[in-house]
């Protein structure tokens, strides 16, 4: 066998043992640690989309529409923020005890027309949208996208008032509480859409550490009638958390279409 057929089937071998290499990179936020315990502790956050969950290598997610909310409901700013080429990293101080909730939320429009006969795509918000877009565009497509990036981290005693959702896009409402979750334990969420079950999505779990295995290992889980879904932890670590939904139920006129999406890292500890 000559050595180009050689590496052409090692390279093959690759891919398929790979399976990560022909798929989208992968959004996520990911905590230090999430369960924490004394007088203010501090946890540090990575933001990026990646090849690889958990690991940096395509680029990082801008923190402009990072939301922190505290124990009591409030919001609280992170702090020593910065934005690299494959990350972004910024710091919070858990000066409340409980359950705080990280988000990047995102609620923009996506457009792909003509113009002149020349095909164009934009990415904007509904107010930049009829400045940037001609009015003599042609086949204009107008999509909605929703999506929301997440994490959750507790100081002391986990608490609830954080979990609650707001009733806009696609959410995850805790029945199992995220940062009490153990090797052997079951764990049980619900799929919310605009705040009412979103029965069918599917759901993807992927466990950190895929760069160290042959094979991904995810679970592909579906939301029954009541937007419920549970989980069988493989072991210690943290996991990637991900759904979609696409519907017509837009809140942006000029839209036809909306896709929904939300991404939670989440830790799971030995018992």
């Amino acid at each position: 066998m000559t050595l180009l057929k050689t590496i052409s089937l090692l390279a093959v071998s690759a891919s398929l043992l790979h399976p990560l290499a022909a798929q989208a990179h992968r959004a996520f936020l990911v905590p230090s640690s999430t369960v924490l315990a004394g007088n203010s502790p501090w946890v540090s956050f990575d933001a990026a989309a990646a090849t690889d969950v958990f690991y940096f290598d395509h680029v990082a997610l801008k923190l402009d529409t990072l939301l922190i909310t505290a124990p009591d409901g409030t919001s609280v700013k992170a702090e020593n923020a910065s934005t690299g080429k494959f990350r972004s990293s910024f710091d919070l101080r858990t000066a409340q005890t409980g359950t705080y909730k990280i988000s990047l939320i995102n609620d923009a429009l996506m457009a792909s027309y003509k113009d002149n006969g020349v095909a164009k795509r934009w990415r904007g918000t509904a107010d930049t949208l009829a400045k940037d877009i001609p009015a003599s565009a042609q086949e204009l497509q107008v999509t909605q996208i929703q999506g929301r990036v997440e994490t959750f981290v507790t100081n002391g005693k986990p608490s609830n008032k954080t979990l609650e959702v707001t009733g806009k896009g696609l959410e995850m409402a805790a029945i199992s509480h995220p940062n009490d979750l153990s090797v052997g334990e079951t764990a049980s969420f619900r799929m919310l859409l605009d705040g009412k079950p979103a029965a069918g999505v599917k759901i993807t779990v992927i466990a950190g550490g895929i760069r160290y295995r042959q094979r991904l290992d995810e679970q592909i889980l579906t939301a029954d009638a009541d937007g419920k879904f549970s989980i069988q932890w493989q072991g210690a670590g943290m996991y990637w958390l991900e759904a979609a939904a696409k519907d017509a139920r837009t809140s942006i006129p000029a839209a036809t279409e909306r896709r929904a999406s939300y991404v939670a890292t989440l830790e799971v500890l030995p018992q």
